[in-house]
């Protein structure tokens, strides 16, 4: 295994007054101009700011909003993650609690109270944010954020006045916007986005949702669970989207359909007509074309860089063709003080992704040396069961032509899972049939409450990040009775063959 100071860059070097000695070799201004501007305060940009503050810079972040946050903590990740959590314990009341031994009766949906408790933990978690903020001596400003100049930020406030900030450095860090489908407008009422249907102020009694990706899965989820007939008509001939394992992606699609989920894959939409108090959705398969009526209309097809107004041209800094705007390994754009992360970049549009880049980008405008392995950042999916993966899948080994050894081990077989009475999931492990080092993690588990892949699968980006062999996982001791034995497992047979309790 390689030693940790020849793996990581100078940061993770230093143990103990690593912030000082950072701090202490560099030389900020000291008049009122910034040493920073972030321009969004997602959880990339929030993080790079409050980063920033923490080594000495004098940093001010711009938010166009009422609320810090962005889409992940106002109408992403959090919300969704609080709606999924109580249908979850909603669907077990209607159709689990009987089988455990727990007689309820009567069991009804507050959806109003099930809103408000989401509504509570963003505005927890938003004002959080601010405190932080104000802890580390961040400076926020409202406004759109819009570069008028290699030095200099224009917050545009609501009324229509300008603020300008003049800095050493901008960082974009604004996010991404639901991607629009062509002739399907959005009212967010009966034709949702995902931030609509968030919100939605009843059950429907059916669902069309245009996409079984990420999003799709998920919010599809919340509404099935909670009284609608739910159908996902998804483009590919898969579900959970680009990246995902085929063993998992079926086996996903297996469990949600044995949970009321419906699936049309290999379909696309042609047309969406709002009549009579219902919606018409027009569909094509190799088969031909069909129309489908649905109560409401959910488009999740993707998020595109959000970049509008954000005066790129002033700087001539050119988006590609997809629109996100191209970086070096140092995160900066065509003008070197200028930089960008998270959604507007290349890669996965992940919330701990924007957040490892903005610590990665400022610590190398103070001299640190940047890294980031992008095969050691972690997916979820946070259905019932979660569905999570981190590195290759067995299906680029083969393109790329990397010989590889699989272990597979079965949640129907892990004594956790049993006693819980949650048994639908498996692991899957990919690792290199020469090295035995582990290139691939794929799972499916959750168990009851305990939301098992979203957490286990950190064990496996660590593992990975260290250049762990499937052996070096299976001789670590494992505490029983857990769902983590089920990982052992599956590395077991990875590196020797075969499981010991399957």
């Amino acid at each position: 295994m390689l030693g940790a100071c020849s793996r990581f860059p100078r940061f993770f070097q230093i143990k103990g007054n690593v912030c000082k000695s950072l701090v202490a070799t560099q030389s900020y201004s000291t008049s009122g101009d910034a040493d920073l501007v972030v321009i969004g305060s997602g959880p990339g940009g929030y993080v790079a700011a409050i980063k920033a503050a923490q080594l000495g810079m004098k940093t001010v972040c711009v938010e166009k909003n009422a609320t810090l946050g962005g889409t992940c903590l106002n109408v992403g990740c959090i919300p969704s993650k609080s709606l999924l959590n109580n249908s979850h314990y909603f669907h077990m009341a209607q159709h689990d609690f009987a089988s455990r031994g727990i007689k309820v009766s009567d069991v009804s949906l507050d959806l109003e109270a099930l809103m408000k408790a989401k509504t509570t933990s963003v505005s927890q978690l938003t004002s959080g944010i601010a405190g932080l903020f104000k802890k580390n001596k961040v400076t926020r400003v409202d406004g759109h954020g819009r570069i008028n100049g290699p030095n200099e930020v224009v917050a545009i406030k609501s009324d229509g006045s300008e603020e300008k900030i003049t800095t050493k450095n901008i960082l974009i860090a604004t996010g991404s916007e639901v991607t629009p489908f062509p002739g399907i407008p959005i009212n967010e009422s009966n034709i949702v986005s995902s931030t609509g249907a968030l919100s939605l102020s009843k059950v429907p009694e059916s669902m069309i949702v245009i996409g079984a990706g990420v999003i799709g899965l998920e919010l599809g989820s919340v509404w099935s669970r909670l009284g609608a007939k739910v159908t996902c008509v998804e483009f590919l001939g898969h579900v959970g989207g680009m990246g995902i394992d085929m063993d998992i992606s079926k086996n996903t699609q297996k469990i949600l359909t044995k949970q009321g989920l419906k699936f049309m894959l290999n379909t696309k939409v042609t047309g969406a007509v709002e009549s009579g108090g219902s919606i018409q959705v027009t569909v094509e398969d190799s088969k031909g074309s069909q129309t489908l009526d649905c109560e409401t209309l959910l488009v999740c097809i993707g998020r595109r860089p959000y970049t509008e107004n954000l005066g790129l041209d002033s700087v001539n800094i050119e988006a590609d063709k997809r629109g996100r705007i191209p970086v070096n390994e140092r995160f900066q754009t065509s003008v070197p003080n200028i930089y960008a992360i998270g959604d507007v970049v290349d890669g996965p549009m992940l919330a701990h992704k924007a957040e490892d880049e903005g610590i990665i980008c400022v610590e190398g405008i103070n001299g640190s040396v940047p890294h980031i392995d992008y095969n050691c950042v972690p997916s979820v999916v946070y259905t019932h069961p979660e569905v999570a993966w981190v590195g290759k899948t067995e299906e680029q080994l083969k393109e790329e032509g990397v010989p590889y050894n699989v272990g597979k081990f079965p949640l129907l077989a892990n004594s956790r899972a049993k006693t819980n009475n949650d048994t639908d999931g498996m692991m899957k492990v990919l690792g290199h049939k020469e090295t035995d080092r582990l290139l691939g993690v794929h799972m499916i588990g959750s168990v009851s409450s305990l939301n098992v892949a979203g957490e286990l699968i950190n064990e496996a980006a660590l593992a990975m990040e260290y250049g762990a062999s499937c052996e070096d996982i299976a001789r670590v001791c494992h505490a029983h009775p857990t769902v983590s034995e089920a990982f052992r497992e599956a590395n077991l047979m990875a590196y020797c063959g075969k499981p010991i309790n399957f």
